[in-house]
């Protein structure tokens, strides 16, 4: 364990927010967390993993607990399967690189989204038609109030649309250690957007690598890197809707984007057009603003408090209300 007192985290968020924290305590194995909490007894803590989708709006005065096991282990395999445990502090987007380098599928869609492994059954991460959940397994967690572990298999994860019972009724009350997934060894590639096929069509086809760096490389033209502009990805929801209600709207908006869902009767809105048709794409307020090729990201241009980003949130939030009806949620956890 390493421990921080009084500790800086802008450093330590992709916003880049200038708050602190009590106490910051990493870990590199599971086995170390029985100890921590006998030791330093926290009567606060929460997870922060790689800080990627959080905004700190306020110093934290209780202790933060980052998790920082890298490994990947294999436990179990066939001819057409492989599953494999990840501790939760390997940066996803080196579990996609080694996936597409063992010729494993499933999460190639999923490539260069930020964060770490242990994250992402928490937020159900999802891009170009793949969510985590579709390879999930099973989730590992440490449960500090009885001091033990405890594995829970996918389906009672309550996963959907950027959610799941870590968000919910296990919020602060685990800490997640590793995740296993079940990757495929026969290509299946899910080529359902537009800009995704002719990418990798330009790149000769459906290959593992092809996909990776056709969706690596539409990432990188449509959303900033965080060294460069603190954001934390994508900062809505796209909304879910009633069928008639998006085709009311699609009659005033023929061009209006619309996505299928699995539940009957609905169907899926594109924030970032409802912002960029509310005016706002590229529009900034002093140090916050909506990304000018992104209007899903929200940037924070230097120096802002994490409360201005929220204020300006709300604004944008009112304005596509305003215009279109439609009330549009955070994706980002607000502290």
């Amino acid at each position: 364990m390493r421990v921080f007192e009084h500790v800086d985290l802008s450093g330590r968020n992709s916003f880049h927010v200038s708050q602190r924290a009590a106490r910051l305590i990493e870990f590199d194995k599971a086995d170390e967390l029985p100890a921590l909490f006998e030791q330093y007894r926290p009567e606060r803590w929460m997870v922060l993993s790689g800080g990627n989708n959080i905004l700190f709006t306020c110093d934290y005065d209780g202790t933060l607990i980052t998790p920082c096991g890298c490994e990947i282990s294999i436990v179990a395999e066939n001819d057409s399967e492989v599953e494999v445990e990840v501790e939760a502090g390997l940066e996803w987007d080196d579990l996609v690189q080694w996936c597409v380098e063992h010729n494993l599928w499933g999460i190639e869609n999923l490539s260069l989204i930020p964060g770490k492994v242990g994250a992402a059954p928490v937020q159900n991460i999802g891009a170009y038609g793949v969510e985590a959940k579709n390879a999930i397994r099973a989730v590992t967690m440490y449960v500090p109030e009885s001091g033990k572990f405890l594995t829970l298999a996918a389906e009672h994860c309550d996963f959907g649309y950027r959610e799941s019972i870590f968000k919910h009724s296990l919020r602060g009350k685990v800490i997640i250690t590793s995740v296993t997934f079940r990757f495929g060894k026969e290509p299946n590639p899910v080529l359902g957007y537009g800009d995704v096929i002719r990418e990798v069509e330009a790149r000769g086809g459906a290959t593992l690598r092809n996909i990776r760096e056709a969706i690596c490389d539409i990432r990188r033209s449509k959303l900033p890197d965080t060294e460069v502009l603190g954001n934390a990805g994508s900062f809505f929801k796209n909304p879910i809707v009633d069928v008639e209600i998006a085709e009311r709207l699609r009659a005033d908006y023929p061009e209006m984007p619309l996505y299928p869902v699995a539940e009957q009767g609905k169907v899926k809105l594109a924030t970032g057009w409802l912002i960029d048709k509310a005016g706002l794409k590229g529009y900034r307020e002093g140090c916050v603003g909506v990304h000018e090729r992104q209007a899903l990201v929200l940037v924070n241009h230097g120096g802002a408090t994490g409360g201005e980003v929220i204020a300006f949130a709300r604004m944008v939030q009112e304005r596509v209300q305003e215009r279109f009806g439609i009330e549009i949620d955070t994706e980002v956890n607000i502290l």
